[in-house]
């Protein structure tokens, strides 16, 4: 079994480590949605929303699976985290 098949079978059983994927992840509230926003910068698209900042983060570690689920079955490269990033 490939790597990508192997995340691909943890992803669906539910058996993976979400501390595998430490993507940074942005948070903020959005006055306009009257939430807070988390988005994850290196996987493009991908951001959740909550009530709270924790639920909002655990919206977007779903998310982020689910990414990485639709990138495998698309055939797609999935990033590897890189920490923080860098903004000018």
């Amino acid at each position: 079994m490939g790597q990508i098949d192997k995340i691909l079978a943890d992803v669906i059983s539910g058996r993976h480590d979400k501390n595998m994927y430490n993507y940074e992840i942005l948070l903020y509230w959005s006055k306009d949605d009257e939430a807070f926003i988390a988005e994850v910068p290196e996987l493009p698209g991908c951001m959740a929303d909550g009530k709270t900042r924790a639920e909002a983060i655990k919206n977007a570690e779903t998310i982020i699976m689910e990414w990485i689920e639709t990138a495998i079955e698309d055939n797609e490269p999935i990033p590897v985290p890189r920490g923080k990033l860098m903004y000018a």
